[in-house]
């Protein structure tokens, strides 16, 4: 875990409140120090998850074309997706956080799956599937982005 020198002062003006607290009142001590494991742990989470692509495909919301978006924290590499069982394949090159690409098919989609593989700047290979279906064509701003209690 490597912190920047913003963060290695907080955790110190942190280290130094709570020990403060502790010579003024126990109680008010243990407080802080809740609160600074907490602080601990985020940093530590935002140290392992700050390379992390996540390459999803959708379809459009007229089924004409796949919507291949980054929504990683890290740049994602040879990018491969495979249309199943429309045999359509097609390849890019990178994607940037946040960035997306689309990719045109000859004609409407009903109901197809697509297979998405990717690299990180590592190498590291990540594959994943997602059902693509014209009528839950777009993106839903209300799903959340990781799935939670089997909600897909």
């Amino acid at each position: 875990m490597s912190m920047d020198k913003n963060q290695k002062i907080v955790l110190v003006a942190g280290a130094l409140l709570t020990l403060g607290l502790f010579v003024i009142d126990p109680f008010f001590g243990l407080i802080a120090l809740v609160f600074m494991v907490a602080i601990l742990i985020s940093l530590y989470i935002m140290g392992e998850t700050g390379n992390y692509p996540l390459v999803t495909a959708e379809l459009s919301a007229d089924a004409r074309k796949v919507v291949v978006i980054n929504t990683g924290t890290a740049k994602a590499q040879k990018i491969h997706v495979a249309l199943v069982p429309l045999d359509i394949e097609f390849d890019l090159a990178s994607l940037d956080p946040d960035e997306e690409s689309g990719f045109g098919l000859p004609s409407m989609v009903s109901e197809a799956k697509a297979v998405v593989t990717y690299e990180n700047a590592g190498g590291q290979r990540f594959q994943r599937s997602y059902p693509l279906t014209a009528l839950g064509a777009g993106r839903d701003l209300t799903e959340p982005l990781i799935p939670i209690f089997g909600r897909r």
